[in-house]
């Protein structure tokens, strides 16, 4: 599977069907969610590459906020802490960072 369509099954499985765990292959990962806000998270594989995802705060005064306050389901990705590509509404958007970091299409 490649990395896009990994973000998008995650985006689904967390955000469209409400799972309480990803399953990734034979693999399952936990959603656990933020102190604060309780956005749901996970921590996950991708490779050799450790990949983490968090779900939009509607809160947050940004372009991505604004359309998860409007109701559209968005989440964001990152490797080595730094963004590399959000998923809304199952359409990946690719961060400069994805380049930089030589991440697979």
């Amino acid at each position: 599977m490649t990395l896009q369509n990994t973000l998008i099954s995650v985006w689904r499985q967390i955000l469209v069907e409400d799972q309480s765990e990803v399953l990734l292959g034979r693999q399952k990962y936990a959603i656990r969610f933020t102190r604060a806000k309780r956005l749901r998270t996970v921590a996950f594989p991708y490779g050799r590459r450790r990949l983490f995802g968090i779900e939009q705060n509607s809160g947050t005064r940004s372009r991505w906020g604004a359309l998860a306050a409007e109701g559209k389901r968005v989440m964001q990705f990152s490797y080595r802490s730094r963004y590399i590509a959000n998923v809304c509404e199952g359409k990946v958007f690719r961060y400069p960072a994805w380049r930089t970091l030589k991440l697979p299409l």
